[in-house]
């Protein structure tokens, strides 16, 4: 099916609408919300702004970006990724700078979507994000251990040092923040599966959490009070932009609009091979970019698609959209009735649900796939992104990233392979074609691949030493493209072979590639007749030109050898 406005995506969802599929909704939604709850408070400190922060991110991007989403099952809120880069930004900027982040990012991603580019955040290597994710991972995991042992150590450049730093010691660990914070981890580790879709794991360790350190009274931090609202006192306001920073948040913008955009796209990747409905890409980032701009003038942090929670209302028998928005509206139910509960939350039970979720977020099965079977790229790249996403700023590691997937891509596809033969005339007498002599003086090239910059220093070696060759052909069946380093590769050969008297030949040109060398004049400089439709027609008027001397007309060569010349290549 072909792309889909919003308008049919309503439409295909909801006609013939029931409320047997209602039923199914308001179950689906209220179960995304019990892993939610947690997970968006937890989120909200992470991103080194509040929990209250993270609820309402929760709230609006379930209401906003869930209604605009370009598929039925994405459930968007705050997550570990984008809590990983923007805990970087807090520290740095504060919570303002993480506010203005968001907000440009919501205007790139916005902007990426409407110019319909959301193939192109898809071209980055699973063993790239698989590494990232992991880095971001144990990013998640060190700074949440502070949280956890109930201490307050000194900050440091990366999570890599950050994590070092505990071994050295300085610090004395409160036993009763680390026994409620184990309680949480013993109940999300421990907690059968099957009982998950009834009460989640992590709702049912913060509550115990919870309970725990009310009856003892045990002096732990809390999360502390939660408004009643979804209009936070701290939030972005047009007056109060820093418009002198922008310059310093462009590039961490591009970080968290990268991140936020690819996210969103795995995440629809999964829903889709789960319910076998496509995801709309464009749809979907236009979306997460108006939702994105949005939720900053709330007091909200970035939001994304959210694969955990997505994964969730599928499983749990969703059917549209509505399940985003009716987990969106008990979370607002949450934050309007049970708010002074939540304020009650242990800070250390969030850092057990964060820390679990951190080991979980790992993408093991790729993991052990891509060192079982010893894949030396995948495992060089999943390595040195996860290295450079726990050493130095996450903006760098995307920027790392970015290039290492350009490098892998441009590795793969520059294996031009050559296939140099001599004619064999025994073979070819064999298929019927009448060749009268040995024919050592034609040499014909088989091309498989792209010929273009990274794939020209193979094609200009194979051809370096022909000699004895007084006619060449290359079949170019299997080239599928050709940029301007390999035209002039192609015009540089046909120009060493013209200035030795000898014959460059084409056969089965690709129509993209024979529009590009029409584009550059080769074709008239090669010589239109030197163009067929095969190598084997291409042999028959080398051997006749050989035969009868090169003066002779190509028509009366042609009219010999029943060849024609190629008017537009197979």
């Amino acid at each position: 099916m072909g792309r889909l406005t919003l308008l049919q995506l309503w439409q295909r969802e909801f006609g013939g609408y029931s409320s047997g599929k209602f039923r199914q909704d308001l179950l689906a939604g209220l179960t995304v919300a019990a892993v939610a709850l947690p997970l968006a408070l937890a989120f909200g400190v992470a991103s080194g702004a509040t929990a209250a922060a993270g609820l309402v991110t929760a709230i609006l991007s379930g209401l906003i970006i869930g209604a605009l989403s370009g598929a039925p099952y994405q459930i968007s809120g705050p997550t570990g990724a984008m809590s990983a880069v923007l805990i970087v930004i807090a520290q740095r900027m504060g919570v303002e700078g993480v506010w203005l982040t968001g907000l440009i990012a919501g205007v790139i991603i916005l902007v990426i979507g409407l110019l319909r580019l959301g193939r192109f955040v898809a071209f980055i290597p699973s063993s790239v994000i698989t590494g990232f994710t992991s880095g971001i991972a144990f990013i998640i995991f060190v700074g949440q251990i502070d949280n956890f042992l109930g201490v307050k150590t000194e900050g440091v450049e990366s999570a890599a040092l950050k994590f070092f730093g505990y071994f050295r010691g300085g610090f004395v660990p409160d036993w009763q923040t680390v026994a409620i914070g184990l309680v949480v981890v013993a109940i999300m580790l421990f907690w059968p599966a099957r009982l998950n879709r009834v009460l989640p794991g992590s709702l049912l360790g913060i509550i115990a959490a919870t309970v725990i350190a009310v009856v003892t009274q045990w002096p732990v931090a809390h999360i502390g009070e939660i408004p009643r609202t979804i209009l936070l006192d701290q939030r972005l306001t047009v007056d109060a932009i820093p418009w002198e920073h922008l310059n310093e948040l462009v590039i961490p913008a591009l970080s968290v609009a990268a991140l936020g955009a690819v996210e969103s796209l795995l995440c629809g990747a999964v829903g889709s091979k789960m319910t076998g409905v496509r995801l709309q890409a464009n749809q979907e980032l236009v979306a997460q970019g108006i939702g994105n701009i949005i939720i900053p003038f709330f007091g909200g942090v970035p939001a994304t698609a959210a694969i955990a929670r997505s994964s969730v209302g599928i499983k749990s028998g969703g059917q549209t959209r509505l399940v985003s928005i009716i987990h969106a509206l008990a979370l607002l139910a949450a934050a309007l009735l049970a708010a002074p509960i939540i304020a009650l939350v242990p800070l250390t039970a969030l850092a057990g649900v964060l820390m679990v979720t951190a080991v979980r977020m790992n993408e093991w099965a790729s993991i052990r796939f891509m060192f079982s079977h010893r894949f030396k790229t995948g495992v060089l790249t999943f390595l040195v992104t996860f290295l450079a996403t726990i050493t130095l700023d996450l903006t760098q590691a995307i920027i790392i990233g970015g290039i290492l997937s350009a490098g892998i891509f441009i590795n793969q596809v520059a294996n031009l392979e050559v296939d140099v033969r001599t004619v064999d005339v025994e073979r070819m007498r064999a298929r019927g074609m009448d060749l009268k002599t040995d024919c050592r003086y034609i040499r014909v090239a088989y091309l498989t691949g792209p010929l273009f910059f990274a794939a020209t220093n193979t094609f200009n070696e194979a051809f370096a030493h022909e000699e004895d060759v007084d006619y060449l052909v290359l079949s170019m069946r299997a080239v599928p493209l050709i940029d301007l380093s390999g035209i002039e590769a192609l015009h540089s050969l046909h120009d060493s072979m013209a200035a030795q008297g000898k014959t460059l030949m084409l056969a089965a040109v690709h129509p993209k590639v024979m529009r590009m060398l029409e584009r550059a004049g080769l074709d008239a400089i090669i010589g239109k007749e030197n163009f067929f439709w095969s190598a084997d027609r291409a042999i028959l008027v080398a051997e006749s030109q050989h035969e009868h001397g090169k003066q002779q007309p190509v028509d009366e060569i042609e009219s010999a050898t029943t060849v024609e010349p190629m008017a537009m290549p197979i």
